[in-house]
């Protein structure tokens, strides 16, 4: 019989883990909420918090089920949308499920229907997930006071630093934008949609600058993210006019 990465099962197995992690979540944010109170915090600022944690929340979302729809052609839904609601990001899943499927002579363009591929696949993004969950607690602490030993003998050095980390993290990122320039005017389409969302962010910017409309803060984020997604659709459709 042929495999199904469909199959009741593999819904099964995931909705349970699914419902307990937001389970989790609805325990913590009960938990959360009691203790703003216990601690006499305004209400109008838990409000404002929980609003803005949620909207912060919707737009990722957005990114996270267009990366399910893309990667179920290949592997299903069910892994993917483990994969994305639990622990993974966009980034990283799809390109160690492209990064496995080459590897064993495969790709992600088709179904996968072989057990032995869609397993290996499986375990490549689990166990590429694992050392960041490990390092966190073993390092996270020591990372932390190391920053704030450099913060306390000189600012000025502690923010370069900081900086440097978060420049560190865009750069890896910034690899897989600029990853298939060589190609052609075709690979330069994901540079094209993150100047648009990058465009838009600036927009947001002058507007809060001068209007002072300090709620655009708010959605910056969303907008830029969602505005990006939405640009690339009309980006995507030019340049292949042009190339064809």
């Amino acid at each position: 019989m042929e495999f199904n990465p469909n199959n009741t099962f593999m819904y099964v197995v995931v909705a349970l883990v699914i419902a307990f992690v937001l389970l989790q979540s609805i325990v913590f944010f009960m938990k959360a909420w009691r203790r703003g109170k216990e601690l006499g915090m305004d209400m109008k600022a838990l409000k404002k918090t929980v609003g803005s944690s949620a909207l912060f929340t919707v737009a990722p979302a957005f990114a996270i089920l267009l990366g399910v729809v893309a990667l179920s052609n290949a592997l299903g839904f069910p892994l993917p949308w483990l994969r994305l609601t639990v622990i993974g990001s966009l980034t990283y899943e799809a390109t160690a499920a492209a990064a496995a499927a080459t590897a064993i002579g495969s790709s992600l363009s088709q179904r996968i229907t072989d057990p032995k591929i869609f397993a290996a696949i499986a375990w490549v993004m689990a166990l590429g997930i694992i050392p960041g969950l490990v390092l966190v607690p073993l390092l996270g602490k020591k990372i932390e006071k190391g920053i704030s030993s450099i913060k306390s003998k000189d600012s000025k050095w502690g923010q370069i630093f900081l900086s440097g980390l978060f420049l560190g993290m865009i750069s890896a990122f910034l690899g897989l934008v600029f990853a298939r320039v060589q190609e052609g005017l075709a690979g330069w389409i994901p540079v094209f949609v993150m100047l648009a969302s990058a465009a838009l962010m600036m927009i947001c910017g002058l507007v809060r600058k001068v209007f002072n409309a300090k709620w655009i803060e708010d959605y910056a984020l969303p907008i830029s993210l969602l505005g990006g997604m939405a640009l690339s659709i009309p980006i995507t459709t030019l340049v292949q006019s042009m190339i064809g």
